[in-house]
């Protein structure tokens, strides 16, 4: 299985933490979106960034620029549509998303995800951590507690995305269960490994990690 592209999701509101950009904010003296983008890069054959409003506030990072088609801030499946409309037009099968507030993601996202992919007619796959005592509304049957902004999709399947969004459907995990989803697990033993920063409390937990 060839390379996906990586499409960094960096689209949302960041209402936790007063608004603003949280992929700017910095830990350890890099923003997290650098971050992110250095864990990321080994891992695909090339990248983007999902943001909406005024692109050029990222000009420095190197990266294409791809907004939301769908008005609303509908939510991170929003983001994974302009992420497979921008891998259609260059030609690949599939992307990886991740969040650019999640500067810990496993060096073997890929891998895993591809991995647990295998023999998927649309590699569709969402990766996933062992619940611990915690209860989680992204907690599947399975017990394992989903992580819907770090996933495998599928190009083929864009335009039925697109349908599902002008259809109201928000919730990443009821369209992957429609077509059959996977779960990657990821250990957690050393601490979960998809933390993100969602407020000033996380943030200083980050730095304090870097």
């Amino acid at each position: 299985m060839s390379l996906p592209l990586g499409v960094i999701l960096a689209g949302g509101l960041a209402t936790r933490m007063g608004g603003g950009d949280k992929a700017l904010l910095q830990v350890g003296g890099q923003t997290l979106l650098q971050r992110v983008i250095h864990r990321l890069q080994p891992q695909v054959m090339g990248m983007a960034l999902n943001a909406n409003g005024d692109a050029t506030r990222f000009d420095g990072f190197g990266l294409p620029v791809l907004s939301d088609s769908i008005d609303g801030f509908p939510g991170p499946l929003a983001g994974v549509l302009a992420g497979l409309d921008w891998a259609a037009e260059q030609g690949a099968e599939a992307i990886v998303t991740v969040a650019a507030d999640t500067p810990f993601f496993p060096p073997d996202l890929v891998d895993v995800l591809q991995d647990t992919a295998r023999g998927m007619t649309h590699p569709l796959v969402l990766a996933a951590t062992p619940r611990g005592e915690e209860k989680t509304k992204s907690m599947s049957r399975s017990g394992l507690i989903r992580h819907p902004t770090f996933g495998l999709w599928p190009v083929a399947l864009r335009d039925d995305l697109r349908g599902a969004l002008g259809e109201g459907i928000k919730k990443v995990v009821i369209w992957t269960e429609k077509h059959g989803g996977r779960e990657a697990v990821f250990a957690a033993d050393g601490g979960d490994p998809f933390f993100n920063v969602n407020t000033p409390e996380d943030l200083q937990a980050a730095e304090a990690m870097v």
